[in-house]
């Protein structure tokens, strides 16, 4: 194995988690609403879903197995109602007083393991990140090689948390947000509902059988 491919599957999952989208969205709420604990615990589930998604994608690239789309739509379509019911609350949210958060999530890390496994753009994100850095080393690419390869990606999965964590828990970036934070849970709230439409749209072809081959 090739250092090319050890530091391609390490950048690629620290792109993944860096890349914005809506689990950047949640963590920003939680760990700028709720303190780096939060973050943290939040971040800390949602590794099981990036763990997941890179082992498919590393899967698909080396060819050792075909992964049909019906999973993938299924979970789209749930995922989908599930970020149109976080968009809603978040719609919705009123202030609690007492100086508490807009939007308090009681369990971070269970939200945070929902979230990685049900996220819309975990595998294509995987699969576009992953594919784009590690394989132009196919030749090394094989299967015995994969528990390797999920080791570095892990990681670059833990590097890219801290990064995320330590910025979002940062006192300037909290008191931003507490400043501004119905208006940023709001327009949040909008933008989960757009992943929300997004995910159905990509998912119920596929499910009814209108997706061209």
């Amino acid at each position: 194995m090739t250092q090319s491919l050890l530091a391609g599957a390490f950048l690629a999952a620290l792109l993944y988690v860096l890349i914005p989208g809506p689990a950047f969205l949640a963590l920003l709420g939680i760990g700028a609403g709720q303190g780096r604990r939060a973050g943290a615990l939040f971040v800390s589930g949602h590794l099981v879903g990036d763990l997941l998604w890179a082992s498919l994608a590393l899967i698909a690239i080396i060819g050792a197995k075909t992964i049909g789309t019906f999973v993938f739509d299924a979970l789209g379509l749930l995922c989908g109602f599930y970020l149109a019911w976080i968009g809603w609350n978040a719609v919705r949210a009123k202030p609690k007083g007492d100086g508490r958060a807009l939007m308090v999530v009681e369990r971070p890390f269970r939200r945070g393991l929902i979230f990685g496994v049900t996220n819309p753009k975990g595998y294509p994100v995987a699969l576009a990140t992953f594919t784009a850095l590690v394989a132009g080393s196919a030749s090394a690419l094989q299967f015995h090689t994969l528990p390797l390869l999920l080791a570095v990606s892990f990681l670059g999965f833990i590097v890219a948390d801290m990064i995320l964590v330590t910025i979002i828990g940062a006192g300037t970036v909290r008191r931003f947000y507490r400043s501004h934070e119905r208006l940023i849970v709001r327009c949040s709230g909008v933008l989960f509902m757009g992943f929300a439409v997004q995910a159905l749209w990509h998912a119920t072809p596929g499910l009814l059988g209108w997706r061209k081959a």
